[in-house]
């Protein structure tokens, strides 16, 4: 058997195969409404598998050559440094708040997949998919359910421009279960300042670090817009 050359049947297998793997993982994704979906996923796995085939395959011509050394992975090593620009842009940090991580890391692991799958190794490209599947579906599950949830939030303040109150409500938020991110301070109307704090704690928390506030003489009005879940 000639390893430098598979058929065309064989060649569409491993495609294919590439695509199922990195579809179902973007399937979970797109189920999520996170930026990268099923297409992306897809084309994730199959653009890899493309380029571990003509690593492995396009080449072939030369192979005979004597001076002339063949390196079946130098191409498909690239997509994995590749994949990281894909990955950079699934990222988003907004405040305290970083999203998108998990997509990123999805994103990276479609990638191997499709290589995998694109080298003909089908036992590890259904193994991987079914590890990835168990990990994004069952322990995100699991882990919701035994460790409490943080999110961080935006505490809009308005209150009396009078002196101490910032002091008072950084005392309210003083606790060993809050961290506390950006401040902000702005002039409104009438002697009022309006003030943003970012804040994450535990979701129980919020309630009473919000009605701690609101016992504060001259707060006029608190209000808790979310960011994100951590």
């Amino acid at each position: 058997m000639d390893v430098w050359h598979i058929s065309h049947w064989e060649m569409a297998i491993r495609l294919f195969a590439a695509m199922l793997g990195g579809g179902m993982i973007g399937l979970e994704r797109e189920w999520g409404n996170h930026h990268a979906g099923l297409r992306t996923h897809m084309l994730v796995a199959l653009g890899a598998a493309l380029i571990m085939l003509l690593s492995m395959y396009g080449f072939s011509q030369f192979a005979d050559e004597p001076n002339v050394r063949m390196d079946p992975a130098r191409l498909g090593a690239q997509v994995i440094s590749g994949i990281g620009f894909l990955g950079a842009g699934t990222i988003i940090r907004n405040g305290l708040s970083i999203s998108g991580l998990t997509t990123a890391a999805s994103l990276w692991v479609s990638a191997a997949i499709g290589l995998s799958a694109g080298a003909g190794f089908y036992f590890v490209t259904g193994l991987a998919t079914l590890l990835m599947m168990i990990t994004l579906l069952a322990l995100n599950w699991l882990g919701k359910k035994m460790i409490p949830s943080r999110a961080t939030k935006m505490l809009h303040i308005i209150m009396e421009d009078a002196p101490g109150m910032l002091k008072q409500i950084s005392q309210a938020l003083d606790r060993p279960d809050v961290k506390l991110g950006d401040l902000n301070v702005e002039s409104i109307d009438n002697g009022m300042l309006g003030v943003k704090i970012s804040y994450s704690t535990k979701k129980k928390n919020m309630f009473v670090i919000i009605e701690n506030i609101k016992l504060i003489p001259g707060v006029k009005s608190v209000g808790n817009q979310k960011e994100a879940l951590l």
